[in-house]
């Protein structure tokens, strides 16, 4: 108890000399305008009154707050169960397990310092390092609220629930890889390597695609080019990924297949029966990614108005397109349509209208969801024996297939001709327009490549170090005795 009391001490007074630190070190260039020296009144007729400055709208605040916590439970449980189910009983708490702490160990780095890598200005592909340890976001002095941007002018949202909206985006893409090496990954290993990998290949591609100086600070013709030169390289393309095609499922996708080729196949794989344990609660995941996913999606309009009321719509029409096609498809091919097929083609709905969520019309969603069901049975199916890797829960298959037709698909339904909201052309006046479909297409096709081959290069780098300093997989012996009882000494089922 003394050590404990010792250690929390220790751990207390390490927390207060580091905040002061980090405040210390900021520029002084960036401090709060109100603390430069006042300048003398200016004769103002007495009856004219400062505009004051837009807050927050609450309707805004609530609905970013519960997108948040949808996201959340997009992870934990919906994924977990998902992943869960589709492995061995032996491995079941395993999937669990390296879920629920990789999502922990991501928000945490994310607020140290991801979020700052990730949304603050730098260069074209990082960050910088102002927001370290959140610091900037709430001055406990003077009990106020850092604002962000959101896509309307005078419309800013509290920056710390930005923070904590891009941290579930951040922690469930990490959590995504998982299921490429299930069944026989070292639990020191996931954790090393995630930590590698959100680090140089999540936090850049966040900000390549996702960081800007926001609508307001375009007032004039003449700063758009300063401007936009701050942005990141693939929003500066003009990239369109509303939700994270590219950030996310490609992203994660890519990375998962790499690790699958380096880990290596389960052993037994391709002559033994590794067949799901419990549909049931793969089922249930899948039906909970369903539900928590309009808040992944709609929530990413920033906003409660038309654009999530678009991306909500767009979402719950493309899944069920999905689920149907790929059924349809596989009842054709394969002779009876399967539960696993419904819920995978739910999941590969998803996944395609993420980066098109807000950025295409209905009828793009419905072309959309249909094609994708068809495409990633193929992925799984025909495009895995290709590949010749144990992507065990087809990461690959369905993410990285599905995140590149939906940000492909994005370039040409977000054309106004095929029903698409267009996108805005003029941030100065925010004027709204279309760009030629081939040349939208093309900056997406770009975008995508940037994507898999950054995400590829550090993923291998990631796997290689994790694999110097303690190994990938576990022992043989451990694999086939299960990975719950060999690496964390419990079960999930006691028979």
């Amino acid at each position: 108890m003394k050590r404990l009391l010792t250690l929390l001490a220790l751990f207390g007074a390490l927390s207060f000399s580091v905040a002061p630190a980090i405040a210390q070190d900021k520029p002084a260039a960036q401090a709060p305008a109100a603390a430069a020296p006042a300048a003398a009144p200016a004769a103002v007729p007495a009856t004219a009154t400062a505009a004051p400055a837009p807050t927050p709208n609450k309707g805004d605040t609530a609905w970013m707050l519960t997108s948040t916590a949808l996201v959340l439970l997009m992870s934990v449980p919906a994924l977990a169960l998902f992943y869960g189910g589709m492995v061995r009983s032996k491995n079941m708490l395993s999937m669990l397990m390296q879920v629920f702490v990789t999502f922990s160990l991501i928000v945490v780095l994310w607020c140290i310092y991801g979020y700052s890598l990730a949304f603050t200005e730098g260069n074209a592909y990082f960050g910088g390092f102002d927001r370290l340890f959140l610091n900037g976001t709430f001055d406990a002095m003077k009990g106020e609220f850092a604002m962000g941007a959101t896509f309307s002018k005078g419309t800013p949202m509290y920056e710390l629930v930005f923070v904590a909206f891009q941290a579930t985006f951040a922690a469930i893409t990490c959590c995504l890889i998982l299921g490429a090496v299930a069944e026989r990954m070292k639990f020191s290993a996931v954790l090393i390597f995630m930590v590698l990998w959100f680090t140089f290949s999540y936090a850049p591609i966040a900000h390549m695609v996702w960081f800007w100086m926001g609508p307001d600070a375009y007032t004039d013709p003449k700063l758009v080019e300063a401007l936009n030169a701050k942005a990141g390289l693939l929003w500066q393309w003009g990239a369109l990924d509303f939700a994270g095609g590219t950030v996310v499922h490609i992203n994660a996708g890519v990375a998962g297949l790499v690790g699958a080729y380096m880990v290596g196949k389960r052993i037994g794989y391709g002559k033994e029966a590794m067949s799901p344990h419990n549909l049931t609660m793969t089922m249930i995941g899948a039906a909970m990614l369903w539900f928590g996913w309009f808040g992944f999606n709609a929530g990413s309009a920033l906003e409660a108005n038309g654009a999530a009321a678009l991306a909500f719509m767009n979402t719950f029409l493309a899944t069920a397109c999905a689920v149907l096609s790929w059924m349809f498809a596989e009842w054709m091919f394969k002779g009876k349509p399967s539960m696993l097929g419904a819920a995978s083609g739910a999941v590969a709905g998803l996944v395609a209208i993420t980066p098109a969520a807000g950025n295409v019309g209905i009828a793009g969603a419905f072309a959309i969801g249909l094609i994708v069901g068809p495409l990633c049975l193929w992925g799984v199916n025909g495009l895995k024996k290709m590949l010749g890797a144990d992507d065990a829960l087809d990461v690959f298959g369905v993410h990285a297939v599905g995140g590149i037709f939906g940000a492909l698909m994005t370039g040409i339904f977000n054309s106004q001709s095929l029903g698409g909201p267009g996108l805005v052309t003029d941030w100065v006046t925010a004027k709204v327009g279309s760009n030629p479909i081939l040349d939208q297409l093309w900056i997406q096709a770009q975008a995508v490549g940037v994507t898999v081959i950054w995400t590829a290069v550090v993923a291998f780098i990631a796997f290689k170090i994790a694999d110097i300093i303690v190994g990938l997989r576990v022992t043989e012996e451990s694999e086939r005795e299960g990975l719950d009882i060999t690496e964390h000494g419990e079960s999930a089922y006691h028979m």
